[in-house]
């Protein structure tokens, strides 16, 4: 049975004192929900290593937003996959579409970072997902398709047991749309097919989660679609009682 995992993106929200007490609130509740639901949350960077000292104990796992493409040097504001490591995290977000979109990161910008991320033990969290314009054109299969077998099906299998796939439909990120949870479906047993196509059965067993306006209203219903193994959050990640309630939607 795939994992069910609800992570959250905390993006640039929080400072530290707020993010302990977000993370506190998470805890609070967690028992509240099914210990069935793999509970991630990703923290600004400022603050990763309070939340993850507030969370031990529970088994709510903390990831990273980012990582840099090398492991270490003249790299002036980066952060390196070893020192995200170093704090206790277990995951890291890649691909996301706010870092494709505003900072240019392309396919060989995230072959590096993976290759980072697995040399250090992290889990990635690998982002894919098309724009309005892909959408409406039709292209949004093709997109997807593209930034998996551009970074995915250059993992090893064993690196790729290892994978978390999130869909982000980046026209449902932050702008109160979403899609319904067929389209969510629809595209999420595309993506299996295509990851199907390379790593045989193993695809069966990786998750792959909505991102895109999740909310307690639509969790249950776009959850119980056979292909959606959880969520990446965004907004309501940043209130623990959201965050819980998404949780429930198993």
């Amino acid at each position: 049975m795939r994992k069910k995992i609800v992570a959250g993106n905390w993006k640039m929200n929080t400072l530290p004192a707020e993010g302990v007490e977000l993370a506190k609130g998470v805890a609070a509740g967690r028992a509240e929900v099914c210990s069935c639901v793999n509970f991630i949350v990703c923290p600004p960077f400022t603050h990763l290593w309070q939340v993850v000292e507030t969370l031990k104990g529970t088994d709510i796992a903390v990831g990273a937003q980012d990582c840099a493409t090398e492991a270490k040097g003249a790299y002036t504001g980066e952060i390196a996959a070893s020192m995200i490591a170093a704090l206790g995290c277990k995951y890291v977000i890649l691909g996301h579409s706010e870092r494709r979109q505003y900072y240019g990161e392309t396919s060989a910008t995230l072959n590096r970072k993976m290759e980072q991320a697995y040399a250090n033990s992290l889990t990635p969290i690998y982002c894919v997902g098309e724009n309005l314009e892909e959408r409406e054109a039709g292209r949004h299969f093709d997109v997807v398709k593209a930034q998996i077998e551009e970074v995915v099906f250059n993992l090893t299998a064993e690196q790729f047991a290892d994978l978390v796939i999130a869909y982000e439909p980046v026209w449902a990120i932050g702008t109160g749309k979403t899609a319904t949870a067929e389209q969510a479906q629809e595209i999420h047993a595309y993506i299996r097919e295509v990851l199907r196509s390379k790593f045989g059965a193993a695809a069966d067993e990786c998750p792959i989660l909505y991102g895109g306006s999740c909310k307690p209203s639509n969790a249950q219903e776009i959850f119980a679609k056979a292909d959606v193994d959880g969520g990446l959050i965004g907004g309501a990640a940043l209130k623990a009682e959201d965050f819980l309630a998404i949780g429930k939607g198993f």
